[in-house]
């Protein structure tokens, strides 16, 4: 999986996640983590609401993947996986 896969993920099981939190969980700099965090944003997968000085974020579950091999499937459907393999819960 990418590290926007990673990402994506860490922030399906807890919304409000800090990017140093994240990066630990990955394994890459909290530097690479703000970056993927706003590709994701630009992209149209993730949108951030500030709750005091954190950012809650949400994920756009029906956001269609955009490589053709996957387009049929929405970033829900992968996150519904890992969660149900690694037994998470968001």
């Amino acid at each position: 999986m990418t590290n926007h896969t990673h990402v994506m993920f860490c922030l399906s099981r807890d919304p409000g996640m800090r990017m140093k939190d994240i990066a630990g969980e990955v394994g890459i700099a909290e530097r690479a983590v703000q970056h993927i965090v706003a590709d994701l944003r630009a992209a149209g997968y993730l949108i951030g609401e500030r709750e005091g000085r954190r950012v809650r974020y949400t994920i756009l579950r029906d956001q269609r993947l955009r490589h053709p091999l996957e387009s049929g499937c929405c970033i829900g459907d992968v996150l519904e996986v890992l969660e149900r393999l690694t037994g998470a819960s968001r």
